[in-house]
């Protein structure tokens, strides 16, 4: 609840001097100033990135733990527990990830890899269900955590299936490499995402993480629209979308057949 009406009011960008000065829209963005990949932050970090004196931010962050959206850990602060439980009962979410867990659980039996649920989260891809066992190579992602749109295969599908807007948003926050396999030129980039919405599905090749790769197909609600996708991701050398894309464009195609009510 609180992600979202931080998300709402985007006070992450907004600029120094218009740093709220209500209660409220302060707590919101030290909460926004966690990013995809931030599993914690110090508060040096926080003070920076929400634009709020030391003094302000420790005090802020002192009642946002009391209250459960945050964790104090030894080097700084973790999102809580608490949001996590608030974002379960997000009813969108519930339902996807209710009526998504059997196809979930399909790709994994078959494959024995890393399978995702992902929803967009504007310029990110937000884990809300991931299935795996011990076989499965270890990745960095998981449930109620974020990473870039451009460099995931889940976030290829939500990008090839936005406007423009949103791919212009994306470069002009920046393209950042994170392995050598990153896409950080946005012609590059358009190219690949054009080549998504023609295939039906989203590839990543080791763009977010060496020797990890994944193949994603779009999940449609009843209007159409992309809702979800529906990824495999493990060892470069075995997810392939030759090998994987088709098993994961029929469990997207029956997810979306469900949503549909067909």
């Amino acid at each position: 609840m609180l992600r979202v009406a931080a998300a709402v009011l985007n006070t992450r960008d907004m600029p120094d001097d218009l740093v709220p000065k209500a209660v409220l829209p302060r707590a919101l963005r030290l909460l926004d100033a966690f990013g995809p990949a931030d599993t914690e932050l110090s508060l040096a970090e926080l003070a920076e990135r929400s634009g709020l004196p030391k003094p302000t931010a420790l005090r802020m962050l002192g009642e946002l733990v009391s209250w459960g959206a945050l964790d104090r850990v030894d080097s700084g602060y973790q999102l809580g527990m608490k949001l996590f439980r608030l974002g379960q009962q997000v009813s969108r979410t519930r339902t996807l990830c209710d009526t998504g867990r059997p196809y979930l659980t399909d790709l994994y039996e078959a494959t024995h890899e890393n399978v995702h649920l992902a929803i967009s989260d504007d310029l990110s891809t937000l884990f809300v269900d991931k299935v795996s066992g011990r076989s499965s190579v270890r990745i960095i992602s998981r449930v109620g955590g974020r990473l870039p749109a451009y460099c995931t295969a889940t976030g290829k599908v939500f990008l090839a299936n936005s406007g423009r807007e949103r791919f212009v948003r994306t470069v002009e926050c920046g393209l950042t490499r994170y392995t050598p396999r990153t896409i950080v030129l946005p012609g590059l980039l358009r190219r690949e995402l054009d080549r998504t919405g023609e295939r039906g599905y989203g590839v990543n090749y080791e763009e977010a993480e060496v020797g990890v790769s994944a193949v994603a197909a779009p999940v449609y609600g009843p209007d159409g629209a992309v809702v979800a996708a529906i990824s495999i991701t493990g060892r470069a050398s075995a997810v392939t979308a030759e090998r994987l894309a088709p098993a994961v464009l029929t469990a997207a195609r029956g997810f979306s057949r469900v949503l549909a009510g067909g």
